[in-house]
């Protein structure tokens, strides 16, 4: 038999899947009906282990693993249909509709924005790329700018995020975890470091080297290179400049940004140290109310799932089922509880889109605990 009589074949197969798939989610919809009838939840745990234990035995042992997939999918294709039918609305989605219908169709030029660090900052910035002209209020940690979002006393605040060299800031999603916001927009800012010492300070002076930790990731190539330097840890590249100019000494350097050094009278020894050339932070803009301005492009949202095999795995097939493009997957460990995790998801989907919609108001049942931090575009 030649490759096209196989093609043919497979195409006949295929035909009879559709057919078979489509008869069978109509059951699930009518048995979906059943358990609306009598009070009974879409999920039956023993049913599912009952038909996956069946489907093993009747496999044979090289199917085995890909009948255990498909039939899980399977499972999780039906389970999606059902909640679609028996939830078609939620109170979330109704919150998100009053936030696209309420939210300016602009987004603002001007607000008091919380930043962290001091004038100079690459906070600073990214706040000078999302608002023409912000009112910026600094603050000594991130911590601190959580808390003025929180407290009412500034209406947004801006954050790093990721790097694309050095990863996630994994103190921001650590403090994600605890409090309450909305992300509404974010931006890429490319970061270029130079080394900057007080003017009259050479390169072979310098003993020790003042910055912020992504920072010093992002240039560990280059610190290696200087010989044996002691690092400091601040707050920000900011701070480490501001620093090195109020020092006195002459054997103390920054990495910091171009900026700081005009701002606090520093000499550039060298610019763009940075390791990698294609050195981008993104930065997040967070409000205490939601705000959902159009073109509403990206969703992130933080969830818990039961601590037991495939819990993961049934969120992840949840997003593959809706063809939700999942762009960024973070796990942090949650206080106080031994090797339980919090997920956060970027997912890359129109808030106006249907299949959004069917996501939104499915993950409560399938997370342990699930939270929307907000749907937005970014700036490039």
């Amino acid at each position: 038999m030649d490759l096209s009589e196989l093609r043919v074949r497979i195409d006949s197969i295929d035909r009879q899947l559709i057919d078979l798939f489509a008869e069978r989610m109509e059951i699930a919809k009518n048995i979906a009906e059943y358990k609306m009838q009598n009070g009974l939840p879409v999920l039956d745990a023993a049913r599912e282990r009952s038909k996956l234990a069946e489907i093993s035995k009747i496999s044979s042992a090289d199917m085995r693993p890909y009948t255990g997939v498909l039939f899980s999918q399977l499972f999780e294709l039906s389970k999606a249909y059902q909640e679609g039918f028996l939830r078609p609305d939620c109170a979330l989605k109704q919150d998100i509709l009053r936030a696209i219908e309420q939210t300016d169709k602009l987004f603002p030029e001007y607000a008091p924005v919380a930043c962290q660090g001091v004038e100079g900052a690459y906070s600073q910035q990214a706040c000078d790329k999302l608002f023409k002209t912000p009112e910026i209020v600094y603050c000594k940690t991130w911590e601190n700018v959580f808390a003025a979002v929180e407290s009412g006393m500034c209406r947004f605040g801006v954050l790093p995020i990721e790097n694309s060299t050095a990863g996630s800031v994994n103190k921001i999603y650590d403090l994600m975890m605890a409090h309450n916001f909305y992300i509404v927009r974010s931006t890429r800012l490319r970061i270029s470091h130079s080394l900057l010492a007080p003017k009259g300070v050479k390169k072979a002076d310098i003993k020790e080297i003042y910055s912020h930790e992504q920072a010093v990731n992002q240039c560990a190539g280059y610190i290696k290179s200087l010989g044996n330097v002691k690092v400091h840890i601040v707050e920000n590249t900011a701070v480490a400049a501001k620093t090195v100019a109020e020092s006195g000494r002459p054997d103390v350097a920054a990495l910091s940004s171009h900026s700081c050094a005009e701002l606090y009278g520093l000499s550039e020894l060298e610019t763009s140290v940075q390791d990698s050339g294609n050195n981008y932070t993104r930065f997040i803009c967070i409000s205490k109310k939601l705000e959902i301005y159009p073109g509403a492009d990206k969703t992130s949202i933080m969830a818990v799932t039961s601590n037991k095999p495939g819990s993961l795995y049934k969120v992840l097939s949840r997003f593959f089922a809706l063809g939700i493009n999942l762009i960024k997957l973070e796990s942090r460990p949650i206080p106080d509880r031994d090797f339980e995790w919090m997920f956060y998801f970027d997912l890359d989907t129109q808030v106006y889109s249907e299949q959004f919609v069917k996501l939104i108001c499915e993950l409560d049942g399938l997370c342990e605990s699930f939270k929307y931090l907000g749907s937005y575009s970014e700036i490039i």
